[in-house]
């Protein structure tokens, strides 16, 4: 930045009365990058999407809410009901429990970043579909390289095999926390598969090992 203001120095001395400097960047005549403004550029764009067949049956597009710049993000499998009413990640029993868990280590959701991999809700709930995974693939992708955080916490198989291109059949009880590490723009992502909340609605017996997973992925990220 130094070199630059000098470079603005010389040209007032040959003449030039005005030369703006950009603010928060290395060069001249580079502007400033905001992931956060970025981010919503992404989000808009996903609202209108009609790659797959999901764009037809959904109510609302839930892509993803809470800090853009934390160091925690939570990747689940595709919106419920409550998702697609309300068009927010994580509000119906499931996320419910999860915002409960998170409140165990004094952590609001507002300090991590919550989605799915698939931003439509699947019909009936079902499971999404390769192909409506596959287009809907490029929103995560963007949502995890704008994001950067530390760490991701995968809620459920459906998030663990898309983030770490997993085989199509890889059981959760399989892979559940083991760390394992991804690569985006350069920087380590450590990631963590556990269970998805809404399993743990059926089986509480998940719950210390969920329990273990989050504080792990709360401990890296320096959130607790």
């Amino acid at each position: 930045m130094e070199r630059v203001k000098k470079f603005v120095e010389f040209l007032n001395l040959i003449g030039y009365d005005e030369v703006r400097v950009p603010e928060k960047t290395g060069e001249l005549g580079m502007e400033s990058f905001d992931p956060v403004s970025e981010l919503k550029k992404v989000e808009e764009e996903a609202k209108s999407c009609c790659r797959c067949r999901l764009c037809k049956t959904r109510t609302n597009v839930v892509f993803g809410e809470g800090d853009p710049r934390t160091n925690l993000m939570f990747i689940g499998e595709a919106p419920g009901e409550q998702e697609d009413l309300q068009g927010r990640p994580f509000v119906g029993r499931a996320g419910q429990l999860l915002t409960r868990f998170l409140n165990l280590y004094g952590v609001s959701r507002d300090r991590v970043y919550i989605t799915n991999v698939v931003k439509c809700r699947p019909p009936g709930n079902r499971n999404p579909a390769p192909d409506e995974i596959a287009s809907c693939y490029p929103f995560l992708e963007k949502q995890i390289e704008l994001i950067s955080p530390k760490v991701i916490l995968c809620l459920g198989a459906f998030a663990a095999r898309t983030v770490l291109n997993l085989p199509e059949k890889t059981p959760i009880s399989k892979i559940r926390g083991k760390e394992q590490k991804i690569t985006v723009n350069g920087k380590e992502i450590v990631v963590i598969p556990t269970f998805h909340p809404a399993y743990l609605l059926r089986n509480r017996r998940g719950e210390p090992e969920f329990q273990k997973d989050l504080e792990n992925a709360l401990r890296i990220a320096g959130l607790i």
